[in-house]
């Protein structure tokens, strides 16, 4: 006979629901530890039945810790918002950040071969799966930091977004307002979305299809054809003050650029503080 104790017991300890618990001890025997297993291995299934699923509710986690010296950024996805706001979820959410700020993983699958507590990451994910029910996924990481470089996060209201940003060359010139200009920066990430820090990052098949767009818009327009690509490099401008941080009209301050700004900073205080990357997690992201 199964005792209601042994069956909360259970439950405590691995917050699978009540008629699980049972079932597993039954199974078991009583024996608690082997219930356990069953439970695991239960999640895995679920894992396994979900794994087609689409996950595309979730939260963003950011973490800026030693100064700004080190940065942190995880996406962690599930099947609907409810569960993405659910204590189960978001504890595991936190486990994955904890994990990912402790041990610094290469990427998501050398996270999840983690031990932590005698198990992996992976076994708390299919417990986790197992629990709730849905598919739940660790689907992006990343821990940065570097010689002469510091961070700033922003998160978005909700937690479906969240975004690191880079600076280099900062010497000894890290202060307060050098920390709320990138705060701004990474704010303005959020907001305008750029797809690049700078010019030189914009790779050449990027440039080439923009100026031979612009070409045939040129031509359809009657332009001769020996100016066709003088046009395109104009409208090439337009193109990188749209699409580079650096060049984005600064959102508290349309007069200004991003370059602009940094470069205020830079005069003031004789640095060489530059933009360097930024990452931006967004749950609704198709490219990963």
């Amino acid at each position: 006979m199964i005792s209601a104790a042994l069956v909360k017991e259970l439950r405590d300890k691995t917050g699978a629901g009540m008629m699980d618990c049972k079932s597993a001890l039954t199974q078991a025997n009583g024996d608690f530890e082997k219930a356990i297993e069953i439970l695991r291995k239960k999640g895995a299934s679920v894992a396994a039945k979900r794994a087609e699923r689409t996950a595309s509710e979730g939260i963003v986690l950011t973490k800026v810790i030693d100064d700004g010296k080190k940065g942190y950024i995880v996406e962690v996805n599930c099947e609907t918002d409810f569960v993405a706001k659910s204590d189960d979820f978001l504890n595991f959410a936190n486990v994955v950040m904890d994990v990912v700020l402790e041990k610094e993983p290469a990427d998501v699958e050398a996270l999840l071969n983690l031990n932590r507590d005698g198990k992996t990451l992976k076994d708390e994910l299919n417990e986790t799966i197992g629990k709730i029910g849905e598919k739940i996924e660790v689907s992006r990481i990343a821990a940065v930091h570097g010689e002469d470089s510091v961070f700033a996060d922003y998160i978005h209201h909700g937690s479906k977004l969240g975004v690191l940003v880079k600076a280099d060359g900062i010497g000894n010139n890290y202060n307060s307002e050098l920390e709320n200009i990138l705060k701004d920066i990474a704010m303005q990430v959020a907001a305008m979305k750029p797809s690049f820090v700078n010019r030189d990052a914009v790779p050449k098949d990027v440039i080439e299809k923009e100026i031979d767009i612009y070409k045939e818009i040129a031509r359809k327009e009657g332009k001769p054809e020996q100016i066709l690509q003088k046009i395109a490099e104009g409208r090439l401008n337009k193109f990188y003050q749209e699409n580079c941080l650096i060049e984005q009209a600064y959102i508290k301050d349309n007069a200004k650029s991003i370059n602009d700004l940094i470069g205020e900073f830079n005069k003031k205080y004789s640095a060489n503080v530059k933009v360097d990357a930024f990452y931006r997690f967004h749950v609704s992201d198709e490219n990963k």
